[in-house]
């Protein structure tokens, strides 16, 4: 299936979003995702419909569809509808408002009912040119919107005056200021409300402006010359030549061909220090060169590069649905029938008590207008937004907007050891051979059959296994000893918590890898690495390992936080006691393989929340189970895509802040929904009762979503405990 990625525009509340998941669903639509905060719209084409045919669907509810919504600046186009519908109704808004300053300001031909009408109708008619044509269209998918309620209302009003002009029935029954009130001042919270929810994608906004810059392109001519052609990133394929000058953004994700250069990664990572690189080294796309020029080499298009799949991910997290917000989505989908029988039971009942059609008319109005759904749509989304754009920026990327929500939850952090606590680079402590008995005289030497090993050939043997594979161990053994003419091998696995096996040209059988794959060793005295020729063990080597430098203050935390921490582990259990003790965890799990470390986890979950971080293969299992998977930037491919958090940068020091993130925008949400709630429940009776007249109730309606909005946008300065 194809994945389609557009912006939807025009969205007012959490209505609007059902509106266009019903509408998707009908249509066989999969994997929907739409994103009330950025307006962000991703789902899975079936095949049986056009992408022309879904947009013009989409566009037929009253929303405008952007097919490129990577560049496309959010609600841009919104925004500015809005500021123009308000330009066009407030100068007539205003003119009518003057007459309720008479007792001051004698404007006696202001009081003239035909004046009045004249003066409404265009407010009228550009309100009901947006509201109305959304109002209908929802209530044509069986989802009525928040737009239905304003039309009502300010059509009850408009009616009810163009009957008393009509029939001289007199200025107490003249209430065109109310309605265009009523429409300029929903225009007017409409635009406030998208200005703040603009705010809340600043930091996704800041890196999709970072997508789009200009690259000099290499090529040569048949003199093998050279020449530079200014081009855009987006036209940049794999393969492509690039020249990179100092002070200039990373066009593209590329290797370094030629030159040395001082990085500045913390667009993508969050780590503001510049880093090194050299020939052969990675440049990640919308990164900057504080320091140098080079030559190099593109690895991925614009829009497979990493920064463009955090980008994705970050929409993608964006689009989800928390539990909390599943609750206040019920709640909106009956909304709007719900409080148009309020407003009907309003006028009965205003009607019985008073005996004044004017009045119960009014209050009626007023219920209808001050009701708001989008509040308690908004409520979730403008949180995520702001948590998701936060962490975005400090190099914290979670794959799922459930993960913010879950770390509340979190009563135990399991951690892998080799590349998690430790910084994956190893060197080799000790190593040795292990020699038969007339070999024992002549130095490191074995003997496999009729074959003699000595120590050269040891060493060749060990990094033309392991230069296959990216265990840090492995690294560590191929960086220590390279040589000059490394053995090809007929066939080569890598069997998950084991090692690598390889196949010769002769079919003998090469095995690097724990001790539990050799046989007849000494299980008192376990070494890391066994190498080992059609399962006769000739060696063995034991790394060193540099724990990361953060990882004490991490664990700390956690500790502070009486969060229980646990070392699970492949290795060695003498290894892992000792990490364990110097980071003082409170638990050691050792020599466990991928099927153990997921069972480990599984038990673990039963008795509480689990959070897993990990980097390796033999992880993916475990980070799947966990309550919450959390791998790092270098982990393996597979690694970080069953992980719902990745860390970018800075190894484990962000852990503690993606904590901290979740626990805050979490309680957002919670204080949020607390207003949407509170607001409607008291809102509305207050207007039922005439404490608040039609105008005033609007101007509500619009000023709590800015409210809420502005809640939300607390996060982005809210102190975040960093101690680590």
């Amino acid at each position: 299936m194809e994945t389609v990625h557009w912006k939807v525009e025009g969205m007012s509340c959490s209505n609007c979003v059902l509106t266009i998941n019903h509408f998707l669903e009908k249509k066989g639509m999969q994997n929907i995702r739409l994103s009330l905060a950025g307006g962000d719209l991703s789902f899975d084409i079936n095949g049986q419909h056009s992408r022309n045919e879904i947009k013009n669907g989409i566009e037929g509810l009253g929303y405008q569809v952007v097919e490129d919504s990577q560049t496309a600046p959010p609600h841009i186009k919104s925004g500015n509808k809005y500021l123009r519908y308000l330009l066009i109704c407030l100068p007539f808004t205003a003119i009518l408002m003057l007459h309720m300053l008479d007792h001051w300001i004698h404007l006696h031909w202001l009081m003239n009912p035909w004046v009045q009408l004249g003066l409404c109708l265009p407010v009228y008619i550009t309100g009901m040119q947006f509201f109305g044509r959304s109002a209908i269209a929802s209530i044509r998918n069986r989802i009525p919107n928040m737009n239905v309620l304003i039309s009502i209302g300010s059509t009850a009003a408009f009616v009810y005056s163009l009957t008393g002009t009509l029939l001289n029935l007199g200025p107490d029954y003249l209430f065109y200021e109310t309605t265009a009130a009523i429409i300029s001042f929903v225009f007017l919270g409409n635009y406030l409300e998208d200005v703040s929810l603009r705010s809340t994608q600043r930091s996704l906004s800041k890196l999709v402006r970072s997508q789009k810059v200009m690259a000099h392109m290499l090529t040569y001519d048949e003199h093998h010359h050279e020449h530079i052609f200014p081009v855009e990133n987006t036209q940049l394929r794999s393969g492509d030549l690039i020249l990179i000058k100092s002070g200039e953004q990373v066009p593209a994700d590329c290797k370094i061909l030629w030159g040395n250069v001082s990085v500045n990664e913390s667009l993508i990572t969050g780590e503001s220090l510049p880093v090194e690189k050299t020939s052969k080294d990675h440049l990640l796309g919308g990164s900057t060169l504080a320091d140098g020029t080079v030559k190099a080499q593109v690895t991925a298009a614009a829009g497979d590069s990493v920064l463009a799949r955090i980008i994705q991910m970050v929409k993608q997290a964006q689009g989800e649905k928390p539990p909390l917000q599943q609750l206040a989505d019920r709640i909106s989908a009956i909304f709007v029938p719900v409080v148009l029988g309020i407003a009907l039971l309003t006028f009965i009942i205003n009607y019985l008590v008073l005996h004044d059609l004017t009045s119960s008319i009014m209050r009626s109005v007023a219920v209808l207008v001050i009701a708001c759904p989008c509040a308690m749509g908004l409520a979730t989304p403008a949180a995520i937004a702001v948590g998701l754009g936060r962490a975005a920026n400090n190099g914290i990327l979670f794959r799922h907007a459930r993960s913010l929500e879950i770390f509340r939850n979190i009563r135990q952090v399991v951690f892998d050891k080799t590349g998690t606590l430790t910084t994956g680079e190893n060197r080799i402590k000790e190593w040795g051979m292990v020699k038969e008995p007339r070999a024992e005289s002549e130095g490191r030497k074995t003997e496999v059959g009729e074959r003699e090993i000595d120590e050269d050939e040891f060493k060749r043997i060990v990094y033309s296994i392991e230069k296959y594979s990216n265990h840090p161990l492995a690294k560590g053994i191929v960086k220590s000893w390279k040589v000059a003419h490394p053995i090809k091998w007929k066939k080569l696995d890598e069997i998950k918590g084991l090692g690598i096996r390889a196949e010769a040209s002769n079919g003998d059988i090469y095995e690097a890898g724990s001790w539990k794959g050799v046989k007849n060793i000494d299980r008192e005295n376990l070494h890391q690495i066994y190498i080992s020729i059609n399962k006769k063990c000739i060696g063995w080597i034991d790394m060193d390992e540099e724990i990361r430098p953060e990882a004490a203050a991490v664990i700390q935390y956690f500790k502070s936080k009486k969060i229980k921490t646990i070392l699970l582990s492949g290795d060695r259990a003498k290894n892992c006691r000792e990490i364990a003790a110097r980071l003082q965890m409170d638990e050691s799990i050792a020599e466990q393989s991928p099927e153990e470390k997921m069972a480990c986890i599984i038990r673990l979950s039963q008795e509480f929340p689990i959070a897993m971080v990990g980097d390796g293969i033999n992880d993916a299992p475990a980070l799947a189970k966990a309550s919450l998977g959390i791998s790092m930037s270098e982990a393996s491919q597979i690694a970080m895509q069953t992980a719902d958090l990745v860390l970018m940068g800075q190894g484990l020091r962000n852990l503690p802040i993606s904590m901290e993130l979740g626990r805050h925008t979490y309680s957002t949400i919670r204080q949020n929904l607390f207003w949407a709630f509170f607001y409607n429940i008291i809102a509305i009776p207050l207007a039922g009762f005439g404490l608040l007249t039609p105008a005033i109730a609007a101007l509500s309606m619009g000023f709590s979503d800015v409210l809420l909005v502005g809640n939300s946008m607390r996060l982005y300065f809210r102190k975040i405990d960093q101690s680590v």
